[in-house]
C-alpha cells in the first residue's frame, strides 16, 4: 500500500477510534450512574439495561478490529485478505475499514457459518 494511502486510511481509522472511544465511555457513564435494578423479568429499565450492555459489547468488538487495523498498516499488511491473500478492495475498505477478508472470503466465511462448519483458515503465508 502506498505512504499516502496508508497515512490517510491511518487517518480514518484513528477518527473512527476516537469515536468509539467517546461512545464506550459515554456509554458507560450511563451505565454506572444507573442505580441497581430488581431484576424482575420484563422490567423495562432491565430491558434497556441488557440492550446497553449488549450495545456496550459490541462497541468494544469494533474498536479491538479498528486497532487491529491500525496495527495491520503499521505492519505494511492492511488491505490484504487474512484467507487468501489476496488485496481488499478499496470499496470495501471505504465502508468498513477494519475489514480483514475481501468481499469473496467474507461471503464463503459466512456460508460456512450458516452450515455450522467454518473454522478459521490460517493463512498459509504468515498471518
Amino acid at each position: 500500500m502506498a505512504v499516502e494511502k496508508a497515512n490517510q486510511e491511518n487517518e480514518v481509522l484513528l477518527a473512527e477510534r476516537q469515536k468509539l472511544l467517546d461512545d464506550i465511555e459515554l456509554l458507560k457513564e450511563t451505565l454506572r450512574g444507573e442505580v441497581d435494578i430488581d431484576v424482575d423479568e420484563g422490567d423495562p429499565d432491565v430491558i434497556e439495561r441488557e440492550k446497553s450492555l449488549a450495545l456496550l459489547s459490541t462497541l468494544e468488538t469494533r474498536l479491538a478490529s479498528i486497532e487491529d487495523a491500525i496495527k495491520a498498516i503499521g505492519r505494511g499488511d492492511y488491505g490484504i485478505c487474512q484467507r487468501c491473500g489476496k488485496p481488499i478492495s478499496a470499496e470495501r475498505l471505504a465502508v468498513k475499514p477494519e475489514a480483514t477478508l475481501c468481499i469473496t472470503c467474507q461471503a464463503e466465511v459466512e456460508r460456512l457459518k450458516k452450515r455450522g462448519v467454518y473454522a478459521p483458515r490460517r493463512s498459509s503465508w504468515g498471518m
